[in-house]
């Protein structure tokens, strides 16, 4: 690559991170702001009565929920190993939560997983397009699930709107979504090269088998198995916090944990850009939390125990993954 050459690089590799860094910091400048504004003596009591034991017990009650997400994975298509998939799932969740990646950003650690493990580039990144998508309607499912719950325990709420709105705007971007890939379009090279880096952008674009895998992955059928797995999956998610909330010596009911969680994804879902969601999850926590019974130092606990989770699990699976890229090498 001559210096021109590597100036362009430059710059479009500096366009592409300077976003993420400003979404970073105005999210890491809103928590610390909550914490402060709510009481950090209070959220610092929450995480103290949850303690150690409670880290690793919902850190435990993840893996199941990590486990059921990696095989719904590997059923698009069947091939390699469960484990490798499994391995990929909490590889990606761990390039969304741990690094300071977009969910675009663990995406890419989940193909590169695959990848590493004797599955072809193409079906890689085939099934995990495939696998956001069924994930992405299970959460919509989910989502659906959380705003008749919310109506049936706050009626008045003034949230129950623009959740609504929120539905239907998702539900049509999924369907737009499955019908682009389904269709032959060049959706996936576009979007891979816009946020993608050069090189990896570069090899997508002329990757027209790419768009073929991703119509043989629908082609055989097995999605519908993966949105049930995935809205399974976002079940236990209810569980585990309805664990964690145990451990803070907090009471809430299953089916207000299941309201807060789904709207709490949902937002999440909408800040997908945002580096490891920062703020947008701690904002969500407190005025979900809050509406539902929670205080705001146990909501704020609540979040940040589960970003202590993410922690726990992730850095060892990323230190697993670059012990295998330095063996590739």
């Amino acid at each position: 690559m001559d210096a021109a050459a590597l100036r362009v690089d430059r710059r479009r590799t500096w366009r592409t991170k300077l976003p993420a860094a400003l979404w970073l910091g105005g999210g890491l400048g809103l928590s610390v702001w909550l914490i402060i504004h709510f009481g950090a003596p209070a959220v610092g009591d929450a995480l103290r009565t949850a303690g150690l034991l409670g880290l690793v017990a919902i850190a435990a009650f993840h893996l199941i929920s990590t486990t059921v997400m990696g095989l719904a994975w590997w059923r698009l298509r069947r091939l390699g190993k469960r484990w490798v998939f499994i391995w990929g799932r909490l590889l990606r969740d761990a390039g969304t939560e741990v690094l300071p990646l977009s969910q675009l950003g663990g995406s890419l650690l989940a193909m590169r997983s695959a990848v590493l493990h004797g599955i072809a580039a193409s079906i890689a990144v085939a099934t995990v397009v495939v696998d956001i998508t069924m994930e992405f309607c299970a959460q919509i499912a989910f989502a659906t699930l959380g705003v008749i719950l919310l109506a049936w325990l706050r009626p008045e709420s003034p949230l129950t709107l623009p959740a609504l709105i929120g539905l239907g705007i998702a539900l049509s971007a999924a369907l737009g979504f499955i019908l682009l890939q389904r269709r032959e379009s060049d959706f996936l090279v576009r979007a891979a090269t816009r946020f993608a880096s050069t090189s990896i952008g570069a090899a997508l674009a002329g990757a027209s088998v790419v768009q073929r895998e991703l119509r043989q992955t629908y082609r055989l059928n097995r999605v519908w198995p993966s949105f049930l797995m995935h809205f399974a999956a976002w079940m236990l998610d209810g569980v585990e916090v309805w664990l964690a909330l145990h451990f803070m010596g907090a009471h809430l009911s299953f089916a207000a944990i299941l309201t807060m969680e789904s709207l709490l994804y949902a937002a999440r879902s909408v800040a997908f850009l945002v580096p490891n969601a920062v703020g947008v999850q701690e904002g969500a926590y407190v005025v979900l939390g809050t509406a539902l019974g929670l205080t705001p130092g146990l909501a704020l606990g609540l979040s940040l125990l589960k970003r202590g989770r993410d922690m726990l699990l992730g850095i060892p699976a990323l230190l697993t993954w670059q012990i295998f890229e330095s063996k590739q090498r």
